[in-house]
């Protein structure tokens, strides 16, 4: 159970209630401070439908955060919403092989996005090694977008834990198609 009751649109006044137009766990807790919500929202929003960096790409990287927070919220969202950009099965299987330290069948640009991802997870940042490996694949916008994202996530998880945001039963299924390492 969520540290913070799961708000609903009509517990919000009216000028708020499309804070919950998504109408998922972590935008129902986030509601209780409007302003956070909506600064939250707007760069995710950014990062899904505006950012030019390749939305496969996009979503390996957050899945890799979710998979090496062992965070089933972000985890279970991010294998329906990669599929949707492009993520396919064999990627998400990859994805595991490559945490492990084991070779996959990804392309050298995916391995080395999750790497990437893997490095500002545990942090403070990316290494200089991985980060000028992708600079002759990503130019500086994609590159600047890749980071974003992956610091965001890395963000996303911190809150979804402290906040003990709860999985949602439609989306648990992905957590049994592809469970996350105990």
């Amino acid at each position: 159970m969520a540290r913070l009751p799961y708000l609903q649109r009509g517990d919000l006044p009216p000028e708020h209630q499309d804070l919950l137009k998504r109408d998922i766990a972590i935008n129902q807790v986030l509601a209780h401070s409007p302003g956070a919500a909506r600064a939250f929202s707007d760069l995710g929003m950014f990062i899904r439908h505006r950012s030019r960096l390749d939305p496969r790409l996009r979503q390996l990287a957050i899945m890799q955060v979710g998979w090496s927070a062992r965070s089933p919220y972000e985890w279970s969202h991010h294998v329906q919403i990669g599929r949707d950009f492009g993520v396919s099965d064999a990627d998400i299987a990859a994805l595991a092989e490559e945490t492990e330290g084991r070779g996959s069948g990804l392309e050298p640009l995916a391995r080395l996005v999750l790497r990437g991802a893997r490095e500002m997870w545990v942090g403070p940042g990316m290494s200089a090694d991985t980060f000028e490996a992708l600079r002759p694949h990503l130019d500086n916008e994609c590159l600047t977008d890749l980071i974003v994202t992956i610091a965001y996530y890395c963000g996303v998880v911190r809150i979804l834990a402290t906040l003990e945001v709860d999985v949602e039963p439609e989306w648990k299924p992905f957590l049994h198609e592809f469970p996350l390492p105990g």
